[in-house]
């Protein structure tokens, strides 16, 4: 499947192998939408697990965004990765699967990653007017928003 992909979209998919049993594949990230909707429609992927980021701070393109899927019909899954700058957006996946608007969401509020698209792309996890996104590498980890804890919960910081 992987390597029919890769004819498919040529250098699009600039890496694609497969590790403990589980094919992944490296994409451009313009290609995502399509390589998306074809990993559905065509190879039966019809069930998106997650979607997650990891932050590497000093890369060029600092972010890999990985959408994890799963085929029932196969019993297969595979991971579809793509590595993006600071402040790029990426196509929503909501018009593919309607369940991972959450997933977006989640990613929007820890990472700062925006999904173009998205039908109401706002924090899912942190309240709305939390400064910084938790999981990126230059966020520290026992750092909190004071300014926000202090307006809402007339507190100081717990840290």
């Amino acid at each position: 499947m992987v390597a029919t992909l890769k004819r498919q979209f040529g250098s699009g998919i600039s890496e694609a192998s497969t590790y403990l049993g589980q094919n992944y594949m490296v994409v451009d990230r313009s290609l995502i939408p399509e390589i998306l909707q074809v990993l559905r429609d065509q190879e039966q992927f019809d069930y998106c697990v997650d979607i997650t980021a990891v932050h590497y701070l000093t890369r060029e393109k600092p972010f890999d965004v990985i959408w994890i899927l799963y085929s029932f019909a196969r019993n297969e899954r595979i991971r579809v990765k793509t590595l993006i700058s600071d402040g790029e957006a990426l196509p929503s996946s909501v018009p593919i699967w309607p369940t991972t608007n959450w997933l977006e969401r989640e990613v929007y509020d820890m990472f700062g990653i925006a999904f173009e698209g998205h039908p109401d792309l706002k924090r899912i996890l942190l309240p709305e007017g939390w400064k910084g996104h938790p999981l990126r590498k230059d966020y520290g980890i026992i750092q909190q928003d004071n300014e926000w804890v202090q307006a809402n919960l007339g507190i100081e910081s717990g840290q």
